[in-house]
């Protein structure tokens, strides 16, 4: 089989028409599945793992793009997620190395106890990261706070405090995380909807009915274990476990504006430590924009495609506009996302979102079906562990130990140079050169005001499991997130290629152009 024949759907398909029977199934394609797939398939479990839509569809592709600690966590006392956050960041690092980046941060200090106990509170940062640290807090003064970021307002700035986090494309490393699995063994479908699950006579859950979106064909498919990582959507799963089974996640919305680099021209980013309803706002550089993110709204229902609201964008508006001297209006966005936590649910009305535990939860239900819950992309590869952990405690599966501290992503590699935008394809580059090579209208660009070329659109499709125009342009190549309105202009031309590449017809083309010309309207502000 040659090497990426590995990632065709027939191929990937026939695996379940011809078999039936696994020791794990997981259900749900983003961060924490995913997680949980790579993790079962390198301890030598046979593995599957169906997803609904697309990896990293929900949550996982709309983070703020950040692996890290998390700051506010430490002012929360909750030493211990900080600890277990910054060890995993510093295996991320060397992991995916073509997809994390050590980024620097600077808290712009406007009174003397701020820069005092930022100073303090980060060196306990610093600590807690041990040998996996991405480099020490330093205290600056006025001016080379303004030097590094000279969209920063002056008036009453005392100085900076600069420390370190990882930075990284959220659903790119959902794709290499689902290519490393199949690499290991695993089974890995996405557009492939779990239908219900099936039970054995005494109650106990052996398997799942799902439906091959595609196709609409239906297989039954047994496990010895099944998991549910749906995240927001785990409370449907565990209804067809067991219909009177309470809510146990609510989701939380998060959005994100995307602006021109004009807006932070520097390499740093900026952390604003306490906004005036008490959250932190981030603005990081990300594939020569910043994102500017991110609120923190219970809601109490969930969706594919969560829109921001109004008094969301007002809020981040006009924070940033509290601190940079270059104005953010309504028409300088360039995209919107919208993300759902799947947070737990609060035990009662007063408990605010940003007090709830970000730290994952591992239930185990009556029949035997295991629930990972919570958790951020930081901790992904420690949540797998712990489930499959947990499987292995309640007799599910023969013991075997972990193996992913020391598991490369594919596309890993030691020499990427980031200078040119291709290089979160890290050892796949080569590739991507190839089929510009046999045909070198691929490398054309998409659309002038973004670097990507059709070759990336070719690539998705024959190598990444991109099945429709979204999965290409949302997140294998990011354009959606990074400019709302270049990827309207370029729907019909992208959807030929896809059409094309997947043998679809003239029909098929217009309604994929139709359904994402829907969903990117909801990106544009």
């Amino acid at each position: 089989m040659k090497e990426y024949d590995i990632f065709k759907r027939t191929t990937l398909v026939k695996q379940i028409t011809e078999n039936a029977d696994w020791d794990v199934i997981v259900i749900g394609g983003g961060a924490t599945g995913l997680g949980v797939a790579l993790d079962s398939a390198t301890r030598g479990f046979k593995t599957l793992l169906l997803e609904q839509v697309d990896f990293a569809k929900g949550t996982s592709s709309r983070s703020t793009k950040l692996l890290h600690g998390g700051v506010r966590y430490l002012a929360q006392g909750n030493i211990d997620l900080v600890k277990e956050a910054l060890h995993e960041r510093g295996l991320l690092l060397k992991n995916a190395s073509h997809l994390v980046s050590n980024m620097s941060f600077i808290i712009p200090n406007y009174s003397w106890w701020e820069t005092f106990k930022f100073t303090i509170g980060l060196k306990v940062y610093d600590a807690l990261a041990g040998k996996l640290s991405f480099g020490k807090s330093i205290r600056i003064n006025k001016q080379e706070t303004l030097l590094r970021l000279s969209t920063l307002k002056n008036r009453n700035l005392k100085g900076g405090v600069v420390y370190h986090d990882g930075q990284f494309d959220d659903s790119r490393l959902a794709v290499n995380i689902a290519q490393t699995a199949i690499e290991y063994g695993a089974t890995v479908l996405n557009h492939f909807k779990v239908k219900n699950l099936t039970k054995n006579k005494r109650g106990i859950v052996n398997g799942v009915l799902a439906e091959d979106v595609e196709t609409n064909i239906t297989y039954a498919l047994n496990a010895k274990v099944v998991i549910n990582a749906t995240g927001v959507f785990t409370d449907e799963i565990l209804k067809m476990d067991n219909s009177k089974s309470k809510n146990i996640v609510r989701p939380s919305q998060g959005i994100h504006l995307v602006l021109d680099s004009s807006f932070l021209p520097g390499k740093d980013a900026i952390m604003i430590p306490k906004t005036n309803d008490g959250r932190v706002l981030f603005l990081v550089p990300w594939h020569n924009k910043v994102v500017v993110g991110t609120t923190d709204t219970l809601l109490n229902s969930h969706s594919l495609e969560p829109k921001a609201l109004d008094k969301e964008v007002d809020f981040i508006i006009n924070t940033a506009n509290d601190y940079l001297t270059k104005k953010v209006s309504r028409e300088d966005v360039d995209s919107i996302f919208a993300g759902l936590r799947p947070l737990a649910a609060p035990k009662d009305k007063s408990e605010k979102t940003k007090e709830i535990s970000r730290s994952h939860k591992i239930i185990v239900s009556n029949s035997g079906l295991i629930t990972i819950t919570g958790g951020k992309w930081t901790t992904y590869r420690r949540m797998a562990q712990d489930t499959i952990n947990k499987a292995i405690a309640i007799g599910k599966l023969h013991k075997a130990p972990c193996k992913t501290k020391k598991i490369k992503i594919h596309g890993a590699t030691d020499s990427n140079d980031k200078t040119q935008h291709q290089y979160i394809y890290g050892s796949d580059q080569n590739g991507l050169q190839s089929l510009i090579k046999a045909n070198p209208e691929l490398g054309e660009k998409v659309h002038m005001r973004l670097p990507y070329t059709k070759a990336e659109i070719v690539w998705a499709i024959r190598n990444e499991m991109a099945r429709t125009v979204e999965d290409v342009l949302a997140r294998r190549v990011r354009m959606l997130f990074l400019d709302a309105r270049a990827t309207l202009e370029i729907i019909p031309m992208v959807a030929r290629i896809v059409a094309n590449e997947l043998g679809k017809d003239a029909l098929w083309e217009q309604q994929q152009i139709e359904e994402f010309t829907k969903i990117a309207n909801q990106y544009v502000l």
